[in-house]
């Protein structure tokens, strides 16, 4: 059986999504999630969930190797960042090469770094009147949204879409594609 734990800041929906997808699934399953924010919604959907959730700070997860030694305690086979702010440390990296991954809400290489994320993106894709935007999984590495991509599907942006129409049309291709997207990788 294949362990997953995500990594979540926020409301956890993606992380939601994938610990029902994978909770009866015969080849994977979520084993853990972590969060930086201790007031973040996802807490109280992995209470809901029977899913064992901690919250950290940020000197145990840069300063420490304290994050580092729960994830070899879980022993994980994939790492997801699903909706996770802050940038990876290179002592998690490097003891789980191509092992970690991320979602983020664009065509990567367009709208990705360091404060682009949730609607900071969709109003900039609005703003800038592209006529096409999507989700693009990707490899985690040192730098923000640079790994290399593994998938990403794609969404029309119509002229009258807000960032709210925007962000609906994200979240749609994030609950259909993500969790099929993990059961390819991990098998």
């Amino acid at each position: 059986m294949k362990r997953i734990v995500i990594f979540a800041s926020g409301s956890g929906s993606n992380a939601e999504n994938l610990i029902k997808y994978f909770k009866t699934h015969d080849k994977a399953s979520v084993v853990l999630v972590l969060t930086n924010n201790a007031k973040a919604k996802v807490l109280d959907r992995c209470k809901n969930l029977e899913i064992s959730a901690l919250s950290f700070n940020k000197i145990a997860f840069t300063q420490t190797n304290d994050v580092l030694n729960l994830l070899h305690a879980a022993k994980p086979d994939l790492i997801i960042l699903a909706g996770f702010l802050w940038k990876f440390p290179e002592n998690i990296l490097n003891a789980y090469p191509n092992k970690v991954i991320n979602i983020h809400p664009a065509l990567l290489p367009k709208f990705g770094g360091k404060g682009m994320y949730g609607m900071h993106v969709h109003q900039a894709v609005v703003t800038n009147k592209e006529v096409e935007t999507g989700i693009t999984i990707h490899y985690v590495n040192e730098n923000y949204d640079e790994g290399a991509t593994i998938f990403q599907a794609t969404c029309p942006v119509l002229i009258t879409d807000t960032a709210e129409d925007v962000a609906a049309k994200i979240h749609e291709l994030e609950m259909k594609h993500f969790p099929l997207v993990v059961e390819k990788l991990i098998s």
